[in-house]
Parts: C-alpha cells; structure tokens; sequence
C-alpha cells in the first residue's frame, strides 16, 4: 500500500466508494456542496480552495458577482461541507502597485511552514501570478506577482525541495487560452522565481485524446512514498467547445519537473447535470484536497460548469493503481 506523507485528518469529510462503481474517484452524493448563490451578490462559486484550520476548516472561494466581476472571498467550516463565505473580498495589505485590483480567480491554498500562502490568477497587465499569505484568514498580505503575464494556474508545492519553494504553472495569452502545457519554477524567497522547468505537456494524436488541447496543475501536489501525485486538469476542443476532465501523475520527489508515471485515461469527467450544465458547460475542475495520512483518503473540491462547487472522494491507492494500469506512454 502506497503512504501519504503528511498528518492525520480524522475529521476528513468522507463517503464510502459504493459497490460495483468503477472509476477511481467518485462523487459527493449531495453534490453541490456549495451554490451559485452562496454570498448576496454572487452569481457563482467555484475553482475554489480550502485546508484544515483550527478544528474546522477555511478556505478562499472564488465567487463572481452579478456584474461578472472576479474575486476571492474568505470561507469557514465546521465539517467542510457546509461553508460559511464572507460577502466582501478579501482585502489585501502590501505595496499598492501589486494590490491594485484589476481581477482575481482560481486560488489555491498551500500551508508551508508556519502560515497559508494564497496562490490566485491575478490581473497585472494580463493574467499572472499572484501571491499573499495570511496566518488567520482574517488579515492577508500580498507580496509581488510571481511571473510576468502571462500565466494562469499557479500551485505551490507544501514545502520547500532542494532547499527552494516550488510552483507549477501553465503560460498563457490573454484570452482563453486555445493552449498550455505544465511548467515548474523555482524560488529562493517566494518572490525571484527562476530556473523553469518544462514539466508535461498535452497529448497529440489519439492515446489520450482528452487532454490535447491545454493542461494545467490543479490542487497542492500530494507528497506520498513514491513522489509526489499531482491532479490536473486536462481539456480537448470539440464541435461543441472546450471540455474539462482531470487527470492524475506522479511527480519525481526531488526533482518533480520529471514526471514518473501519468495517466492515460481521464480519473473524472463531467457526467452529472451540474458538471454539464451552468456558465460554462461541461468542466469539472480541481482546485484542492484534503487528505488523511492514517487512512490515505484524498477529498477533492472541484468546480463544476464554471458555477457551483462539487466535492469526490478517492485514495492513494486508488489513483496510483488507476494510473500504473493505464499509463501514457508519450511524456
């Protein structure tokens, strides 16, 4: 049995796989967890990220207003299932010249050391990388944009390796982006991100016919006894528009620019109505975990159709198995 590396969550939301269910992740059966109109001026809530904090939870959430307009707000839970979600956005402390609002979407959420470091699509000119930390998610700080635009998807890993904070990213254009593949850059302070790495990029041809139009890394890579097990996104054009599905891939522990294993056939698609249906058809988008060490229970929370929020259940065993059974033979 493969091992997550990391702490004991015993209060991990969680639902048994039921019998006869073939894929490797399955669904919350009272998904969405999270509705389009969560906050008073919300006109959907999803691509968000959460952590364990306190004896609860807490997270950022992106919520789009009626005027659709971008933002992150501040969350909690007690079981993280029913959440609780400010009604103003976050409001950042640091040099004006990066806080200056232009927009803000898909954070993630990534604890290292001893405070949360917030990770965002930020408006600078284009889409870049932003970056804040907070030690409460009551006051956050916000420190220089990580790259230049223009750059969506930026995850940290938990922690530092080879002594330097990683990221994963995909380099963009302006628009929605019709490309992309996975990068990884390293930093000694958070702030100068140099030495990029070309990590994986998206799949010509029929193999794996999903993922060849973009890619791009989705929740905090999950360290585990055989390197580190990255969820990503994964989207193909079809006569009817793009479609998002994940994936799943194992990253080499010190050097998780080479990728071990990655899989070939998708972990999860958008099957159900909500997944199908909403602003943006057919996307299932994963943004973040939990994990529980003891177990090896993963819980994913994903965006659905640019709308609502979802959440699926899985385990390290699960996903590796899945991946080493089907693996894609061009890297």
């Amino acid at each position: 049995m493969s091992k997550i590396i990391g702490k004991d969550l015993p209060n991990i939301p969680w639902q048994d796989k039921e019998a006869g269910y073939r894929m490797p992740i399955w669904r919350y059966k009272e998904n969405p967890i999270i509705g389009r109109d969560a906050i008073s001026r919300s006109n959907s809530v999803f691509n968000s990220a959460v952590v364990p904090f306190g004896d609860g939870f807490a997270g950022v959430f992106r919520c789009d207003s009626r005027s659709v307009s971008m933002d992150i707000f501040a969350g909690f839970s007690k079981d993280g299932i029913h959440w609780e979600i400010n009604d103003e956005p976050i409001s950042f402390e640091g040099d004006p010249e990066v806080t200056t609002r232009e927009y803000r979407y898909d954070p993630r959420v990534c604890f290292i050391e001893d405070r949360y470091y917030i990770t965002w699509c930020n408006g600078y000119h284009g889409p870049t990388i932003g970056i804040a930390y907070t030690f409460d998610f009551q006051k956050f700080y916000q420190i220089e944009n990580a790259f230049l635009p223009y750059n969506r998807n930026g995850v940290l890993f938990p922690r530092k390796i080879g002594g330097r904070y990683m990221m994963l990213s995909r380099p963009s254009d302006t628009g929605h982006t019709p490309f992309g593949d996975i990068f990884c850059s390293q930093s000694p302070d958070l702030e100068f991100w140099g030495h990029h790495r070309h990590v994986m990029s998206t799949v010509k041809g029929d193999e794996s016919a999903w993922q060849s139009t973009k890619i791009g890394p989705g929740p905090v890579p999950i360290e585990t006894d055989e390197g580190w097990l990255l969820i990503y996104h994964g989207v193909i054009t079809t006569c009817n528009g793009f479609v998002y599905r994940m994936g799943v891939a194992l990253l080499d522990i010190d050097e998780p620019w080479k990728v071990l294993c990655r899989s070939k056939d998708y972990v999860m698609a958008p099957y159900e109505y909500y997944e199908c249906v909403g602003d943006v058809p057919n996307v299932v988008f994963p943004c973040a975990t939990l994990t529980d060490a003891a177990t090896g229970r993963i819980t994913i929370y994903y965006g659905c159709a640019d709308t609502v929020t979802g959440m699926a259940f899985t385990t390290v065993d699960e996903l590796l198995k899945y991946m080493k059974e089907n693996p894609l033979t061009e890297q």
